[in-house]
């Protein structure tokens, strides 16, 4: 054991570090760690939906929902890519699934014809309560892992670091390798 392992250092893994491991790892282990979270919370929730009548549902799925529902007035294709920062053509794929599998619906738009807006159906609107709840517990579970305070101070340290105009973008896959 103490051997880096591809980049990760098995004896601060799984574990709290003291102030000095802290300002002694490497750069490369904070987004590691980041994505690591986010990616527990996401499986998390996935889990729970599962479970609560909604197996079909991905986690790029759960972004293009709360999309959608960002508007009451319904969103076209080129409005969710916009508000994701992916093509209206990535768009456009994932609100063609969530239509097959009920979550959402099109209409025309009564302003202009030629364009189609996507609206939540009551399915939609279940899958993100139930999702908005699940991550409540997952953040309590997380307080009380951590502490109350500690999350608060996490959640109010990404918000000064993380451009407000970045926060909902998912366009993750073009960094990562995937088209």
């Amino acid at each position: 054991m103490g051997k880096e392992v591809s980049g990760i250092r098995p004896e601060t893994h799984g574990r709290a570090a003291s102030d000095a491991e802290t300002f002694d790892s490497p750069g490369y282990e904070l987004p590691i760690l980041l994505f690591a979270g986010f990616r527990t919370l996401i499986d998390g929730v996935h889990t729970a939906l599962a479970r609560q009548g909604h197996p079909d549902l991905r986690p790029a799925h759960g972004f293009v929902l709360q999309a959608i529902g960002a508007s009451p007035y319904g969103a076209t294709a080129s409005d969710i890519g916009r508000r994701l920062g992916v093509s209206k053509q990535a768009a456009g794929k994932t609100v063609d699934r969530l239509l097959a599998l009920g979550y959402a619906e099109r209409a025309d738009d009564p302003a202009d014809a030629r364009r189609k807006l996507v609206f939540l159906t009551p399915h939609g609107i279940d899958a993100l309560n139930r999702s908005a709840a699940v991550f409540d517990t997952l953040r309590a579970e997380w307080a009380a892992r951590l502490g109350p305070a500690r999350v608060r101070d996490l959640e109010a340290a990404l918000r000064v670091v993380v451009p407000a105009e970045t926060a909902y973008r998912l366009d993750a896959t073009s960094w990562l390798g995937s088209a």
